[in-house]
């Protein structure tokens, strides 16, 4: 299947492994790139540029084709050493970054005079539009559905990806809800490029996380996600449990009062906790709506080949046959 998205970062399927906090290893990203998709290493996960620079080198350990590296521009508890992680992608050769968050305009001249190609995640068209204007070769578009952070406005796949094709000029992936064939051949046939999946690549037996999690997003239903922080304009799609449900008494309770200290120990820090050690219960951690279409843990390349022969079947098959 070739599409923009293949082309441009020169890889075999239109299937990308978003950036997730201690979910984006090199085992993971280089799963998914073996298996012809673009995986990615979460750069803020390793805490140092130092770090990074050894997850770089041990990716390439692991495989030979293209992978990037996810840098988040989020509010954070102590801000991140940014232009030390710029310069572990850039010396450790890495060719492709997806970033997320705020407006990347001020790492984008060091990114681009390096020759990396940059796909920025954005759950709004105008903001789409933005990364467009200062240089992003492509945009990887959320919707509402995502885990994570969906942004503030609330708008659905089904017409945010519509509305990006007939804005955008440079390729983009439809992200949030993407789990399988169904998934893609949607995406398609919404003027996407491919898909970028989240939630779904930490099912899988390469995603280096507890056995817990894994079960918990097998469990979920399309009812168990929660939204948090909404007050603090800082929204994210998190799995239900006994952290969150605080959480959200505390939003109830307090209102637009709310500050981010009133939640900070169900939030701040949780993720070794439950990635690494499975206590699922101990904080917030994201988790999108797609959950509920996950039932099985392949490995990458199984979901990643399964993937793309059902989209092809979906397009040969039933929707030619509708003609």
């Amino acid at each position: 299947m070739k599409t923009k998205i293949t082309e441009l970062f020169e890889i075999e399927h239109p299937i990308i492994q978003g950036g997730m906090h201690y979910v984006g290893f090199a085992e993971l990203a280089a799963a998914v790139s073996n298996a012809g998709g673009l995986g990615i290493i979460t750069g803020l996960t390793q805490r140092t540029p130092e770090n990074l620079a050894k997850e770089i080198a041990r990716c390439r350990e692991m495989t030979d084709k293209p992978f990037g590296v996810n840098l988040t521009f989020l509010p954070t508890v102590n801000t991140p050493d940014y232009p030390g992680f710029v310069d572990a992608i850039i010396k450790g050769g890495v060719k492709i970054v997806e970033t997320a968050g705020s407006n990347p305009v001020e790492v984008m001249p060091y990114l681009k005079a390096a020759g990396i190609k940059v796909i920025h995640k954005c759950t709004s068209v105008r903001h789409s539009l933005k990364a467009q204007q200062i240089g992003c070769d492509a945009v990887s578009v959320d919707g509402f559905e995502c885990g994570g952070h969906p942004g503030e406005d609330d708008v659905p796949n089904m017409i945010l990806l519509p509305l990006a094709a007939d804005a955008l000029e440079i390729p983009f992936v439809a992200s949030g809800g993407m789990a399988d064939g169904r998934s893609l051949a949607a995406a398609l046939a919404m003027g996407a490029d491919g898909i970028n999946m989240g939630t779904r690549f930490i099912a899988t037996q390469e995603a280096p996380v507890h056995e817990n999690v894994k079960q918990a997003i097998l469990n979920a239903t399309e009812r168990d996600t929660r939204l948090i922080m909404r007050a603090l304009r800082n929204t994210e799609r998190v799995l239900n449990n006994s952290a969150v449900e605080k959480i959200v008494a505390k939003e109830k309770a307090l209102g637009d009062k709310i500050k981010f200290e009133d939640i900070i120990e169900e939030v701040a820090g949780v993720y070794p906790r439950v990635m690494i050690n499975g206590e699922v219960e101990a904080g917030a951690w994201s988790c999108g709506l797609v959950a509920s279409l996950i039932h099985d843990i392949p490995t990458c390349d199984e979901l990643v080949n399964r993937i793309v022969k059902d989209a092809e079947d979906i397009i040969r098959q039933r929707l030619m046959g509708l003609l």
